[in-house]
């Protein structure tokens, strides 16, 4: 299968894929928070991965972090009696280290169940933000675990935290969320490309601020990984941007009687259903507005949102809603 892979690229140009992972392809909702029960999730999330590889696709692979670095922070918060606490940034990069060890360790082997000998690296990531972005003044972006309002209320009273309700699902922790304006290591990235496939960006990639100077100075935030995975589609110049989530496709009206899915949008339908405020913040927004950033900025490429299980398929033009310039 390789060697026909092989062939297949060298006779044309291989499809080059940006894969930006939701939560749910990192952990199951509402199953355990452990280690072992999020190398499950990953082990079968890897199959998907690997079997769009086998179909002759070049790939990056962008993951979200909001549970994970939540659980970090709120676990080295809880050590600081003994040890001190981390902060914000330094625990962003530990989720990039922990996350990207099971994607790439599962997705190794699926791809040697193929008998595709492809190297896959992890790519500790920085991302430049600006000091003066307006989501350091306004936080959006959901951390760490759900809660009753009854306890989110008494978290923010002890601890300060600025807690909202996320998606009709509980209480969470929201922190900036910034939106990215270069990737530090894209040059790695890059060189890396042809012959690696690199795990890069993950959890948004570690928010810093550049200096005049060039020094990089980590802040606390998190970026959103779409936002992320669009940026490095475009520095890749890749023919795909794909964002995984939990729904097949995108719907407005969405949990309404008059619910309707989308197979395709224009990027002037998809202004018009944000403008009529379709996609919840925080959750289906942002993919939204970087399968737009996307297709605006890339003439004849594609945006497909729809979720893991239905990938292959999307790819197909079977599924998923496919977000064009026209």
């Amino acid at each position: 299968m390789l060697e026909n892979l092989d062939k297949k690229v060298a006779k044309d140009k291989a499809h080059m894929l940006v894969v930006a992972l939701g939560g749910n392809a990192l952990q199951e909702s509402g199953g355990p928070a452990t280690s072992e029960a999020q190398h499950a999730v990953v082990t079968k999330t890897c199959e998907y991965l690997a079997e769009i590889v086998s179909r002759g696709y070049e790939i990056a692979v962008v993951h979200g972090n909001g549970p994970q670095v939540g659980r970090i922070v709120l676990a080295s918060e809880a050590a600081k009696a003994v040890t001190p606490a981390m902060p914000f940034d330094v625990c962003g990069a530990m989720s990039q280290g922990y996350i990207g060890y099971h994607i790439q360790q599962c997705l190794k082997y699926a791809l040697k169940k193929r008998n595709m000998a492809i190297p896959v690296v992890t790519i500790v990531t920085q991302m430049v933000v600006s000091k003066d972005d307006p989501g350091f003044k306004n936080p959006t972006k959901p951390i760490g675990p759900f809660y009753t309002k009854e306890e989110a209320d008494k978290i923010a009273l002890e601890t300060g935290y600025t807690m909202k309700e996320d998606s009709g699902r509980g209480y969470r922790r929201v922190v900036a969320s910034p939106i990215p304006e270069k990737i530090v290591e894209i040059d790695a990235v890059k060189k890396l490309w042809d012959t690696t496939i690199v795990i890069t960006a993950g959890g948004g990639g570690i928010p810093v601020i550049e200096k005049e100077d060039g020094e990089l100075v980590g802040v606390p935030a998190v970026i959103d990984k779409d936002f992320a995975a669009e940026l490095l589609a475009e520095n890749l110049e890749a023919d795909t941007l794909m964002i995984l989530t939990e729904v097949e496709k995108i719907a407005i009206n969405f949990n309404k009687p008059n619910q309707k899915n989308l197979d395709k949008m224009t990027v002037a339908e998809a202004e018009d259903y944000v403008k009529e405020g379709h996609f919840a913040p925080g959750s289906m927004l942002p993919k939204v507005l970087a399968a737009i950033k996307f297709a605006k900025a890339n003439p004849g490429k594609k945006a497909i949102i729809t979720s893991l299980y239905n990938a292959v398929e999307a790819l197909e033009g079977k599924t998923g809603t496919v977000i064009i310039n026209k």
